[in-house]
């Protein structure tokens, strides 16, 4: 497996790059598949961030399959054992999934959330978006595919960066996976079932929710599909 360690804002110490290689097989013992981990070693220079001054990103490359974990400390040594930590966990989480595919195990249960009509204060909202200042205007143009775009809200210092994915609709269980694979706490995606924007997200532990987004319009549209 190869290791890249870089700096950022900051010079790398042999010392550091003996310790990240040292520490390395705990990567491994998990994903053997693994080819290669980067490792950005970064410095915040604000006094007031002292106790949390060093920064570790890690990211494990294993063919298609990404997988991050970052964590800040006093020191970069315990910067990176607190960003193993949440990397080996994130690990091991991918692998368990695996098995229970090949096991076909019962997807993990969500809490689904139920879909509410805005009300009318929210929709008067909704409207007032749409001046030349706000954010829904400010990102208003259209984007390709990857394309991705940066602007300034109206003489605020608010900066808004819009981005167009595209990608195949999936299950909520794929969305699951995919969510642990890249360390975040929340995921967006099409749901295949219902073909509706949704997100999932977690809550504590192996816990999980699910919101799906959807128009007034296309339920009335759907529940008169279903009485004719």
């Amino acid at each position: 497996m190869d290791i890249v360690i870089t700096g950022r804002h900051i010079q790398i110490k042999q010392k550091f790059r003996d310790v990240v290689e040292s520490k390395m097989n705990r990567v491994t013992a998990i994903a053997p598949d693994a080819q290669r981990v980067q490792v950005v070693l970064s410095h915040e220079g604000n006094p007031r961030l002292h106790d949390t001054a060093m920064r570790v990103e890690l990211t494990v490359i294993a063919g298609s399959t990404v997988i991050r974990a970052e964590a800040s400390s006093l020191d970069e040594i315990s910067a990176l054992d607190l960003a193993l930590d949440k990397l080996t966990l994130r690990l091991r989480r991918a692998r368990d999934r695996r098995k229970d595919h090949r096991k076909n195990y019962t997807p993990v249960p969500v809490d689904a959330g139920e879909f509410v009509s805005p009300s009318e204060e929210e929709e008067d909202i909704m409207g007032a978006a749409a001046d030349a200042n706000s954010p829904a205007a400010a990102v208003a143009s259209d984007l390709g595919p990857g394309e991705s775009i940066e602007v300034h809200v109206g003489d605020t210092p608010i900066v808004i960066r819009r981005k167009l994915h595209v990608a195949e609709p999936m299950s909520i269980d794929e969305a699951l996976y995919e969510m642990e694979l890249i360390g975040h706490d929340f995921f967006l995606f099409v749901n295949k079932d219902t073909m509706r924007p949704s997100v999932v997200y977690h809550r504590h532990g192996w816990s999980y929710g699910v919101f799906e987004i959807d128009t007034p319009e296309n339920i009335k549209k759907a529940e008169e599909a279903k009485k004719a």
